[in-house]
């Protein structure tokens, strides 16, 4: 759970996962949101990796990265616990995800 929180700290990474919601996008489409080098944006991608928050699935020569929905439960689920609000984590609506291949 900290890396997830550590890998949401970030305003970059934010808005990565944000960008996901709408379904799954090729590393270059990602990176083209952003105005910094790509072994920035490659790191930041494998923060959100290792935190559980996004998968890579190779297609050919492109990555193509996927919001995994679970970790984001998880950590909502969390945070309604500690704000002792004694519900169940409303989950917003997302993409559905694309059929694997």
């Amino acid at each position: 759970m900290n890396a997830l929180f550590k890998a949401l700290s970030h305003p970059v990474r934010r808005r990565i996962i944000a960008m996901l919601r709408a379904g799954p996008l090729a590393s270059g489409d990602i990176a083209a949101g952003f105005d910094m080098s790509w072994p920035t944006i490659t790191g930041h991608l494998n923060a959100l990796k290792e935190a559980g928050l996004v998968s890579p699935e190779r297609e050919g020569q492109t990555i193509r990265y996927r919001l995994e929905i679970s970790a984001v439960e998880e950590a909502m689920a969390f945070l309604m616990d500690i704000a002792g609000t004694g519900e169940t984590a409303q989950v917003l609506p997302v993409a559905q995800k694309a059929p694997r291949r």
